[in-house]
């Protein structure tokens, strides 16, 4: 008897925690449906969003990490308190600076060519890497590589507009 209970328990925990966490991260994409910089649906692109918060409360959440790139520089001589992102596996939301990031690869990215992608557990990024390529970044590394893409996009654009 004691067995069983004890594996209920078990069970009942691990549903608890679980439906928690994904409650958790729908709330977050209910509080903020849109991107703050694009205005693209956040729900739809739930594995790759990011909420920024500053230390005097401000919170911007975005889709992805070129509209992070973007809400950073508009926001520079703000102190940032957190920066989180979307697990691409389970949706829920991770530190940005903890997380394992993926950088490149045959999986174009949301809102840039080259896919960034972040993943709570290592052997996660690992597999995602075996399908689909990339190379492992910290995020400091990821956030420069955004940048650096959004500067060549701007760049190009620049040039077509003199022409």
């Amino acid at each position: 008897m004691g067995r069983k209970h004890i594996c209920c328990l078990a069970v009942v925990l691990c549903l608890f925690f679980g439906t928690s966490a994904w409650v958790r991260a729908q709330d977050d994409i209910t509080a903020h449906r849109s991107c703050s910089n694009c205005g693209m649906d956040r729900g739809r692109f739930d594995f790759s969003r990011m909420v920024i918060q500053f230390n005097d409360g401000t919170i911007r959440a975005v889709c992805s990490l070129r509209c992070a790139s973007d809400e950073l520089d508009r926001n520079s001589g703000k102190a940032v308190k957190s920066i989180e992102v979307a697990d691409f596996n389970g949706k829920q939301l991770i530190d940005a600076e903890k997380a394992f990031w993926v950088v490149g690869g045959k999986r174009p990215g949301v809102m840039a060519r080259t896919g960034k992608w972040a993943f709570e557990k290592k052997e996660d990024g690992e597999a995602f890497m075996k399908t689909n390529g990339g190379d492992f970044a910290t995020f400091r590394e990821t956030l420069a590589a955004a940048k650096e893409e959004k500067g060549k996009k701007m760049g190009m654009m620049g040039t077509q507009r003199k022409e």
